[in-house]
């Protein structure tokens, strides 16, 4: 009788913060894994039940038990084995607490061969694996064979450029892209882009609205961890700021790079001139997309313009339905946030609130002459400006949930 052979599934997590607690989580719920080590770089409380106490509870998604279980009263059974080493629910959990730098965590000898970085702390992938402050691609050398960062992409020196062997994916959009022969070094993007590009991709795929001719957002977004609870004196060389006001008590303009990381996800972008500012607000989680876009319109046979708030609406609700099904939701109710959290789509179209206008674009015969175009008469376009509203669980729902997706679609296809 021929014996099966099983090869376990383990994931390395490196960084035990927001992120990486819930990429925990999710896995948990996954199950795609069978072992998860987790490098914390530190020691974590005074005994291991502080360990169990802080990955098994959350002030924004409850407790895990509610978390996998909800509210059926059902617990999720947490064993230790020994020293860091814990069974939770039949998936092996092991805490390393020893190193910080990437290349020196010991991966080779945990088997791990996919390693998520939640660390924030490790995004210039054309850094060096001995890089002194510790890089991305130290991973590798410490035994990983593909690593994703969960944030875009950051070269620090500008007159480097992303590396062959590195590149960005949104789950549902552009992932299967992924050359697993190829790509070593990947980026999941940040919740913002992951959202706005599921926002863009189906407007993109419809004939009538491909034909974007400006485009900005505004993100109306929760609180991170890089902002303070209460004012501080800004770091030396600071540009913002506002990042360092109370996160309690204002509403902060400041900047994103979800545009720029939209045109690596969505290259057809970077023929538009996009525009995106972040306007930080005190809620723990769910962010809101305000996405602007002015379309080249056409008239139907009664003048009126084809695209409109039903077309737009309809355009979101087809998408929903079929090639991003489960990853971008349409919906009429009257949402606030709170509606939102936990929701495991990377977006939650606003239909209720979306809308559009057409006007007459214009330009008279002697500015035309002077672009070479020779007439007599002024020329005349209809042109749509539409307003999208879009929802975003920032944390769980939108980007871990889709991060997930990611690591498990690249484990699958890992050679």
């Amino acid at each position: 009788m021929q014996t099966q052979i099983t090869t376990k599934k383990i994931l390395g997590i490196n960084g035990i913060g927001r992120i990486g607690k819930l990429t925990l989580w999710n896995h948990l719920n996954l199950k795609h894994f069978d072992t998860i080590v987790i490098n914390a770089g530190r020691s974590l409380g005074k005994r291991d039940s502080d360990v169990i106490h802080y990955l098994t509870t959350d002030s924004t998604y409850g407790s895990l038990d509610r978390f996998l279980y909800g509210h059926t009263g059902k617990r999720c059974a947490v064993t230790k084995l020994a020293e860091n080493l814990f069974d939770f629910d039949g998936t092996i959990i092991k805490v390393l607490t020893k190193e910080r730098n990437p290349r020196n965590i010991p991966w080779s000898r945990e088997d791990v061969r996919l390693v998520v970085d939640c660390t924030g702390a490790f995004l210039d992938p054309s850094l060096p694996a001995d890089y002194a402050k510790g890089s991305l691609r130290g991973h590798l050398e410490a035994g990983a064979e593909k690593v994703i960062a969960s944030a875009p992409f950051q070269i620090k020196e500008t007159s480097q450029r992303v590396p062959d062997d590195s590149a960005m994916f949104v789950y549902g959009v552009n992932h299967a892209n992924y050359d697993p022969l190829k790509h070593h070094l990947i980026s999941a993007a940040s919740c913002t882009t992951t959202a706005l590009a599921h926002m863009i991709k189906p407007l993109l795929e419809t004939e009538e609205t491909v034909n974007i001719i400006t485009a900005s957002m505004s993100t109306v977004h929760s609180a991170t961890n890089n902002q303070s609870i209460l004012d501080g004196p800004p770091k030396a060389g600071t540009d913002d700021l506002r990042r360092n006001r109370s996160v309690m008590n204002n509403i902060i303009p400041t900047s994103t790079g979800a545009a720029i990381a939209l045109e690596e996800i969505l290259p057809e972008i970077k023929e538009i001139g996009f525009m995106a500012d972040s306007i930080r607000v005190p809620t723990s989680t769910v962010s809101l997309i305000s996405l602007n876009l002015t379309f080249r319109t056409l008239l139907n046979d009664t003048g009126d313009p084809v695209i409109n708030k039903k077309f737009i609406n309809e355009i979101y609700k087809k998408a929903g339905e079929g090639s991003q099904k489960d990853l971008l939701l349409f919906s009429e109710e009257q949402n606030v946030s709170s509606d939102l959290a936990g929701c495991q789509a990377a977006v939650v179209i606003e239909g209720h609130e979306n809308h559009t206008r057409t006007g007459f674009f214009s330009i008279d015969a002697d500015a035309l002459r002077g672009f070479g175009v020779n007439t007599a008469q002024d020329l005349s376009f209809p042109v749509t400006h539409a307003k999208i509203f879009g929802w975003y669980d920032n944390e769980f729902g939108c980007y871990v949930n889709c991060l997930g997706k990611l690591t498990k679609y690249i484990d699958k296809n890992m050679i």
